[in-house]
């Protein structure tokens, strides 16, 4: 089931949703991720950028939210997500960490922009600490996605953390990097959900 958006990203209720039903699917296309599992210490992409460039236009990011999905018949999948959006309104940037109930276990989940260049996966910095790489997974008409298992020490750093630098290269293999807030992060992922979603999936 594929939902149709008509702006650059889906409708919060559709992407909730989809969060959900896109898991399966992103941990198929993990196949073709580099070896080694997890969210993995960064190293160098087989083209480093040439350089770096500032955003044509800056992204306003809101509120870390956390929202829980129940299917029937599975646990509780929750989403802790921080959106950024253009000027216009239109989602730029998502970032989820989405953990199921009982597993022990989380998923960091990036929704970018289209047209970067993909081999060389996202960069995550904490502060100052040791960057992350997560590959891109899955692209669809309007967005990329990258994601992969999220390593327990970057979640810990996200909580004690300031900010979260997320950088990619563009197609014109020059680096690009906004800056997420993570003042919010570690009380919301740890609190109550802001709501939550009884998702009847129809197969």
């Amino acid at each position: 089931m594929m939902h149709n958006c008509k702006n650059r990203f889906c409708s919060a209720s559709t992407v909730a949703a989809l969060s959900i039903l896109l898991l399966p699917r992103l941990a198929d296309a993990q196949q073709v991720a580099p070896p080694g599992g997890g969210t993995e210490k960064a190293r160098e992409p087989e083209v480093a950028p040439r350089g770096e460039r500032s955003l044509v236009r800056q992204i306003k990011y809101g509120d870390w939210q956390k929202f829980c999905f129940k299917v029937p018949g599975t646990n509780k999948v929750c989403r802790t997500t921080i959106s950024g959006t253009w000027d216009t309104g239109q989602t730029a940037v998502r970032a989820d960490l989405i953990e199921r109930e009982g597993d022990g276990k989380a998923r960091l989940q990036l929704f970018l922009p289209v047209g970067m260049y993909l081999q060389a996966g996202v960069k995550l910095t904490v502060d100052q600490g040791k960057p992350y790489k997560v590959p891109y997974v899955w692209c669809v008409t309007n967005a990329c996605i990258a994601g992969n298992a999220a390593d327990p020490q970057l979640i810990r750093e996200m909580e004690k953390g300031e900010k979260l630098v997320l950088e990619v290269v563009d197609s014109s293999v020059l680096s690009v990097s906004t800056t997420l807030p993570l003042n919010q992060f570690a009380a919301v992922r740890k609190g109550a959900p802001e709501q939550t979603y009884q998702q009847d999936i129809d197969e």
